[in-house]
């Protein structure tokens, strides 16, 4: 395949892995419908420089690397699992404190000590969301080694990850955005408590089953 046929196919399978639900796209979800637009956009600057990231790693080589050496990984997983099940937790009481006291309105329960309330607060959490996600280095390891090369040109990989990057940045704005328009939110309003219990059940799951697996790796090794 020439270069062109393999950006394109690259951006086309990126973009379809963007759209699939996973913690990336839970987190957008959860976070602009309940703090609105600002969060939600740089949640997704955020994921968008972890994928950049997991994809520098990955052309590098230092992501297969990590994932060839079972302890490694498996430590890696431990970590991911640990932050994708706080991140599930947190989203799960916050709902269960809601569904308890009904009568508190969706501005009053958007406090301090739950609200994403910096930049650089949201860009975190989207950045760790991301970086910490076992599963996305090894999608970016399949993704390079499968569709890129090793003889692609310098310019060649540079043009891969602008495409990488900037499709995943423009994909999460644009939901952050449109789930934070006022006629978006006067409709999920009322849904927001139960779009945030599924999104925190989502990153629960998620996250205890990388936890068993990076548990079992372990075990396995001693």
């Amino acid at each position: 395949m020439n270069e062109l046929t393999i950006l394109t196919t690259l951006a086309v399978v990126h973009f379809v892995a963007l759209m699939s639900p996973g913690p990336d796209f839970a987190l957008v979800v959860q976070n602009a419908t309940r703090y609105g637009r600002q969060t939600g956009l740089y949640i997704a600057l955020g994921l968008s420089c972890g994928i950049l990231l997991h994809s520098i790693l990955s052309l590098t080589g230092i992501s297969y690397l990590v994932h060839q050496q079972p302890i490694v990984f498996a430590l890696l997983q431990l970590a991911g699992g640990s932050y994708l099940s706080y991140l599930g937790y947190g989203a799960l009481k916050a709902s269960w404190s809601s569904l308890r006291q009904p009568k508190i309105n969706h501005t009053e329960a958007a406090q301090p000590s739950l609200l994403l309330s910096n930049r650089r607060e949201a860009f975190s959490r989207g950045f760790a969301t991301n970086i910490l996600n076992p599963k996305a280095l090894v999608f970016f390891v399949s993704l390079m080694s499968s569709l890129v090369p090793a003889s692609m040109s310098l310019s060649g990989k540079g043009i891969a990850l602008v495409i990488l990057w900037s499709l995943s940045l423009l994909w999460f704005s644009f939901l952050a955005w449109v789930l934070s328009t006022q006629r978006m939110q006067n409709k999920i309003k009322a849904m927001a408590v139960y779009i945030n219990l599924l999104c925190g059940l989502l990153f629960t799951v998620i996250g205890v089953t990388i936890l068993w697996q990076s548990l079992l790796a372990i075990a396995q090794r001693f």
